[in-house]
C-alpha cells in the first residue's frame, strides 16, 4: 500500500508541478492524469472515466448555457447601463454598486463569463466618470470571486463538494446554503476595496488604438440636433404612403434611419425600404440635414407630433441603428453619379449622414451630393446592413464603432431569460426536480424561446473546466484507496493536536488556499475535500462545516493572478502586476478566513442535535 500511495503522490506532484508551470495546458494535465492513473493498476478504468457520469458535470456545462443566454439577450449588459446610471460620477458609488450586480449576477452564471461581461462596461465607465481603471478591475474581480460563494450553483468547487456529501450518503448542501458566508464576505469585502482603492493604479494605462465610438462620429460629422423622433397620428396624410412615394430625402432634407412598429411580440424597429408602407401609431426615427426643413411645420402639415430623445442621434438604439465608414475606391462605379444616382439607400440599406474628404468633414450632404474617389461616408442603418457592406464591390469598409463589440444577438429575449432562469433558481430551491435536470430543462427553454442557439451553446460550454474537474476525480479515488487521505487527515491531526473544531477549520481553510495558489480552485476542492471529511471524521464532528470550508478556501483564490481565471482577465485592463494581487488579496483572504472559522459553525454546528 506505501508503495501504490507513493505512487499516487508522484504523480499528484507531478501534475501540480505542470500547474504551477501551466505547461501544458490544465486540461491536458487532466487528461494525463487520466491515462497514467490507470496504467497504475491502483484504480480500474472504469473508475477513472467515472467522472464523465457525474451528474455535476452536466449540470456545470447546462450553467454555462444558461449563462450565454443571459450574455445573448443583454440581460448582464442592461444591469451594467442600470449601474452607469445610478453611480454617476461617484467612484465610491461606483464601486459599491459595481461590486453587488457582479456578485449578484456570478450567483447563477460562470464568474469568469460575468467578468467577461462587465470589462468592456467598466472600461467605458472609467473613460465617462475620469476614473483610472486599475481602481476599478480589481474590485471587480473580487466581486466575481465572491459570488462564488453565493449560492449552490455559483462555483464548480461548490458543486464539488456538494457531490462529494452525497457520494458520502450526506444530504449534500442546498441552494442557498452559501449565502449567509456570501454576504458578510460581500459586504466586508466592499468596505475594504473602498479603502484599498488608493493604492492600486491611479493612472489609466497607456490608450491603445480603441475603435471610435459613437459618440466620436457624432461629434465630428456635426450630428447633434439633427435628430428626430416623430409619431403618425391615425388622422397624418403620411399613413398608407410608400416611403418612395413621399421623396423625403429629395423633398424635404429628410432621412428615415428607422421605423418603431408595433408587433405581436411588442413594438420593434423595423428597416425602412422604398415599398414600405407607414401606418398610424409608427414612430419615424429621422435624420434632417440642411437648413431647408422646419421640422415643426412639416409636423403640423403632416400630423405628426414630436417625441423626446433619450440619447444623442440615437444612441439609446445602439442594438439597432448602427454606423460605420465606408471609403469609396477609386475605381468604384460610385465615382462621379451623385447619393441619389446612386441609388445607395436602396442597394445598400443605409443612409448617408455624413460626407468626409481630405480628411475634412463636409457640410450640406445631400441627395445630388456627387462622390469622388476616396471619399469617406458615414452611414447610419440597421447592423445587419453594415455587416453586408462587407461583401460589396463598390465600398469598402473603414471603421466600425466600439458598440458593435457590444450587440445582442436576441435583444429581444430578455424577458422570457429572466423568466426561465427564475424558474431554474424556484425548481433547485424547491427540490421539485434534481438540480441536474432544473438546469437542463432550462437550458430547453432557453432554446424554445430563442435566448440561445444550438451553436451559441455548444461554444459556451468552458470544455476546459469539464476536463479539468473530469480528470481530477480520479485522485481523490486513488488517495482513498491507498490510505492518502487517512494518512492527511491524520497529519492535519497531528498539526491540530488537542486543538478545537475551530482550529482544525482554519488549518483546513490555510491548507485548501496555499494549495489553490498552484492549482485551480476546482482541483483544490477535488483533492481538499476528502481530506476535509476525514478530518471531521477522525474529531468525531459534523462533515458539513469542514466542507463548506474548502469551498469558501477555494473560492477565496484573491492572492496571485493565476489563482483564478478571473484574475488573469483583469491583468491586462487595469494594468496590474503580479504583486498587485497579493498585497491586495491577503486582508480579503484573511476576511473570508475569519467570517468561515467565525460564522459557518454557527449555520452548521459541530455537533447538531
Amino acid at each position: 500500500m506505501a508503495t501504490e500511495l507513493l505512487v499516487v503522490l508522484t504523480l499528484l506532484a507531478a501534475a501540480i508541478a505542470m500547474f504551477a508551470l501551466n505547461r501544458p495546458r490544465m486540461d491536458v494535465v487532466a487528461i494525463l492524469a487520466l491515462v497514467a492513473l490507470p496504467l497504475t493498476g491502483i484504480i480500474t478504468l472504469d473508475e477513472a472515466l467515472a467522472g464523465f457520469s457525474d451528474p455535476n458535470i452536466i449540470l456545470i456545462a447546462a450553467l454555462f448555457v444558461l449563462g450565454e443566454a443571459l450574455v445573448r439577450t443583454g440581460v448582464a449588459q442592461r444591469t451594467g447601463d442600470l449601474l452607469v446610471r445610478h453611480a454617476g460620477a461617484s467612484e465610491v458609488r461606483l464601486i459599491v454598486l459595481l461590486m453587488v450586480a457582479v456578485a449578484g449576477i456570478g450567483a447563477f452564471m460562470s464568474s469568469t463569463g460575468v467578468v467577461a461581461i462587465f470589462i468592456p462596461i467598466v472600461l467605458r465607465i472609467a473613460t465617462t466618470i475620469g476614473a483610472a481603471p486599475g481602481r476599478l478591475m480589481m474590485p471587480l474581480s473580487a466581486a466575481a470571486l465572491i459570488s462564488g460563494m453565493m449560492t449552490l450553483v455559483a462555483t464548480a468547487p461548490n458543486l464539488v463538494l456538494d457531490s462529494l456529501l452525497r457520494r458520502e450518503g450526506y444530504q449534500g448542501f442546498g441552494f442557498f446554503d452559501f449565502t449567509p458566508f456570501g454576504l458578510p464576505v460581500l459586504l466586508l469585502g466592499i468596505g475594504y476595496m473602498l479603502v484599498a482603492r488608493r493604492w492600486l493604479a491611479a493612472e489609466s494605462p497607456a490608450a491603445d488604438n480603441r475603435r471610435p465610438r459613437l459618440a466620436d462620429w457624432i461629434a465630428s460629422y456635426g450630428l447633434a440636433g439633427r435628430e428626430f423622433r416623430l409619431h403618425l397620428s391615425a388622422r397624418s396624410v403620411l399613413v398608407g404612403k410608400r416611403l418612395d412615394q413621399l421623396d423625403l430625402r429629395g423633398t424635404a432634407g429628410i432621412n428615415i434611419l428607422g421605423i418603431e412598429r408595433s408587433t405581436p411580440y411588442g413594438r420593434r424597429l423595423v428597416q425602412p425600404h422604398a415599398d414600405t408602407v407607414l401606418q398610424a401609431e409608427d414612430v419615424l426615427f429621422l435624420d434632417v440635414f440642411g437648413d431647408r426643413t422646419d421640422i415643426e411645420a412639416f409636423c403640423q402639415s403632416h400630423g405628426l407630433h414630436r417625441l423626446p430623445i433619450s440619447g444623442h442621434y440615437f444612441t439609446d438604439q445602439a442594438q439597432e441603428i448602427g454606423m460605420a465608414e465606408l471609403i469609396v475606391p477609386p475605381g468604384s462605379p460610385l465615382v462621379g453619379r451623385s447619393i441619389a444616382q446612386s441609388r445607395f439607400r436602396s442597394v445598400h440599406g443605409l443612409a448617408v449622414v455624413g460626407l468626409r474628404r481630405d480628411n475634412q468633414p463636409v457640410g450640406g450632404v445631400d441627395a445630388q451630393t456627387v462622390l469622388r474617389g476616396g471619399d469617406v461616408l458615414l452611414s447610419v442603418g440597421p447592423w445587419s446592413r453594415i455587416r453586408q457592406v462587407h461583401q460589396a464591390r463598390d465600398l469598402v469598409v473603414l471603421a466600425l464603432p466600439g458598440e458593435v463589440d457590444e450587440l445582442l444577438e436576441a435583444p429581444f429575449r430578455a424577458v422570457p431569460a429572466v423568466a426561465i432562469l427564475a424558474l431554474v433558481v424556484a425548481m433547485m430551491i424547491t427540490g421539485l426536480v434534481p438540480n441536474v435536470l432544473a438546469a437542463l430543462i432550462g437550458c430547453l427553454l432557453m432554446g424554445l424561446f430563442g435566448c440561445v442557439d444550438m451553436a451559441s451553446a455548444y461554444r459556451s460550454i468552458h470544455w476546459q473546466s469539464l476536463v479539468l474537474i473530469v480528470g481530477m476525480l480520479p485522485f481523490s479515488l486513488a488517495l482513498q484507496k491507498t490510505g492518502g487521505v487517512e494518512l492527511a487527515a491524520e497529519t492535519l491531526r497531528t498539526l491540530v493536536g488537542d486543538a478545537t473544531p475551530r482550529a482544525a477549520l482554519a488549518v483546513i481553510f490555510v491548507t485548501t488556499a496555499v494549495l489553490g495558489l498552484f492549482i485551480s480552485n476546482t482541483a483544490t476542492a477535488v483533492l481538499m475535500g476528502p481530506i476535509a471529511l476525514a478530518l471531521a471524521s477522525d474529531l468525531g464532528v459534523s462533515p458539513y462545516p469542514f466542507a463548506m470550508t474548502v469551498a469558501l478556501a477555494a473560492s477565496a483564490a484573491f492572492l496571485t493572478p493565476v489563482s483564478s481565471p478571473v484574475n488573469t482577465l483583469v491583468v491586462g485592463p487595469g494594468g496590474y502586476r503580479f504583486w498587485d494581487f497579493t498585497r491586495i488579496g491577503l486582508p480579503l483572504v484573511a476576511i473570508v478566513l475569519i467570517v468561515a472559522v467565525g460564522l459557518v459553525p454557527v449555520i452548521f454546528p459541530f455537533y447538531p442535535g
